[in-house]
């Protein structure tokens, strides 16, 4: 079942990055409340975002009526091949997964790249000198259809615009250092109160919103305030700069809230328990 419909009351978006560093232009993040206004931008402290003080922010309203997605793959492809990383040390769930990268990964705020870097050729793709691309793509269950198509990227594949290896392993550790201390859907159940995570993907709520496919990206005020319509919210405050980071965190921020009470969308029929505790799943994803 769905959650009661006042059982959130704020819903963020965090347009997420997984880039060398400690401050990340990258980052946007998103918030509104319940009813129709339009989501805001939060300010960075010290004019960007790192991704620890996006963990400091999330665990400061943790005990909030909260529900916040995070833009990157909260797990790598199991069930296809009974593991996540064929050959390294079993990890027989996301946990476990996390638990690994965070402990052999030495970058500053909970980057990634060494423990990709270091695995260049065997289970990440990072060009040619790597071999043939086509063995290192593997999805998880919710990054395929019924009619075999397949999600533009895998977390394997660390080259080209559309990659989201560096981002998705970074947000591993996140997810890691956040364990315990605030629920990750589907991981742990549905909380009765507090904050919940959920894994988004910002082209879901532009399909929701009726932007076409190949023009997801929205850069100016018009743009976005359309889109923001058809999910039922007000216009936005103008912004400083329209760039794809803030419009997507603003426009998924919005759309979570418009699909919170969808229950297919919390009990997809291909969720199963195990790919549910191996490899999550996006929300929004039927």
């Amino acid at each position: 079942m769905a959650p009661a419909p006042d059982r959130f009351a704020r819903f963020a978006a965090v347009d997420w990055s997984g880039a060398r560093g400690s401050r990340h232009k990258g980052i946007a993040l998103a918030l509104c409340e319940a009813g129709d206004d339009a989501p805001r931008l939060v300010e960075p402290p010290a004019g960007a975002w790192s991704r620890s003080a996006v963990l400091g922010w999330l665990l400061a309203h943790a005990d909030e009526p909260l529900l916040i997605g995070f833009d990157f793959s909260f797990s790598a492809p199991f069930v296809d091949r009974g593991a996540h990383l064929p050959g390294e040390p079993a990890t027989a769930d996301a946990r476990a997964l996390w638990a690994q990268v965070d402990a052999a990964s030495a970058d500053d705020d909970l980057g990634a790249a060494s423990f990709l870097e270091a695995r260049r050729g065997t289970h990440f793709y990072f060009g040619a000198a790597d071999g043939e691309k086509a063995r290192f793509l593997h999805w998880r269950v919710c990054e395929t259809t019924s009619d075999g198509t397949r999600k533009p990227s895998t977390v394997y594949d660390a080259i080209g615009a559309s990659q989201v290896a560096k981002a998705s392993f970074a947000g591993m550790r996140f997810l890691h250092h956040l364990d315990g201390r605030v629920a990750v859907w589907p991981f742990d159940p549905l909380p009765g109160a507090g904050a919940l995570v959920v894994e988004i993907y910002t082209t879901i709520a532009a399909r929701a919103a009726g932007i076409p496919k190949g023009r997801s990206k929205m850069r100016d005020a018009a743009a976005l305030d359309a889109a923001l319509a058809a999910l039922g919210s007000h216009p936005h405050a103008p912004l400083a700069r329209y760039d794809d980071h803030a419009t997507d965190a603003i426009l998924t921020a919005a759309w979570l809230r418009h699909a919170v009470t969808d229950a297919a969308l919390w009990h997809p029929p291909r969720l199963t328990d195990e790919v549910a505790q191996t490899e999550g799943w996006t929300f929004g994803v039927r």
